[in-house]
């Protein structure tokens, strides 16, 4: 079992263990990832219920004990959940980019860059990257695989870059997809979308611009708006001030 899921980690796919901890079986365990069950049991008549809540838990982020009947009876399954890694995909090695890394890397995301001009993507303008990828970026995220812990933000400025970009992760399963530029920049790059066959739901999945809205100015502030807009939309948030 525990190798099993040790596996689903180490490929960065998210799995959920759902253990048995009053009732009977006492300790059963079922292993679930977005795939459905991959071994154990806890009976054959609850586990694609235990899978389908586990796979909510799942996508919220959230470990909990659940209770269960069967007939008279009832079990508690505490189902803890291994969500995917947090990854920024930095697509365009400008200067907004380099805060943005740091400040990435600061809330523990695992940083990637990439940019197709060998110059800007270089490990002395972002030493914290865990990985720098010189390759066109629609080829880059093709290899990357987003999944829903990807965040994708494109700073490149230039539509050979940014359209192809940001096509190939509203296609993806990514959780954010961010594009620098202004409001007249955002409506010529939906229209060009929209002619590159990306649909109307596909697009309404794009932040631009881009960042929550600070009122910031220099690229490090930009970068921190980009930033806090990731967290708020991992978390469901929008942004605002919080309650007094």
């Amino acid at each position: 079992m525990y190798e099993k899921l040790a596996e689903l980690l180490k490929n960065n796919r998210p799995a959920a263990l759902a253990t048995v901890v009053a009732g009977e079986p006492l300790g059963a365990k079922l292993l679930v990832s977005t795939k459905g069950v991959v071994a154990g049991s806890i009976d054959s008549r609850l586990d694609e219920q235990i899978a389908a809540d586990a796979l909510v838990l799942l996508a919220e982020e959230q470990s909990r004990v659940q209770q269960y009947h069967l007939g008279s009876a009832t079990l508690d399954a505490f189902i803890e959940t291994f969500p995917p890694p947090q990854r920024l995909i930095i697509i365009g090695g400008v200067h907004v980019a380099i805060p943005l890394h740091h400040i990435a890397k600061l809330l523990g995301y695992h940083v990637t860059v990439v940019d197709a001009r060998g110059i800007l993507a270089t490990p002395e303008r972002f030493p914290l990257a865990d990985s720098i990828m010189v390759e066109w970026p629609d080829d880059a995220l093709a290899a990357l695989h987003l999944d829903s812990g990807t965040s994708v933000v494109v700073l490149t400025h230039d539509p050979k870059f940014d359209y192809p970009a940001l096509l190939a992760a509203i296609r993806s399963p990514a959780r954010y997809v961010g594009a620098i530029g202004s409001k007249n920049t955002n409506s010529k790059r939906m229209e060009a979308l929209r002619e590159m066959g990306a649909t109307d739901e596909q697009l309404s999945r794009i932040f631009a611009p881009v960042g929550l809205n600070l009122g910031a100015r220099s690229p490090s502030e930009i970068a921190l708006a980009v930033m806090a807009e990731i967290v708020a939309q991992r978390y469901s948030r929008n942004g605002g001030h919080l309650e007094r």
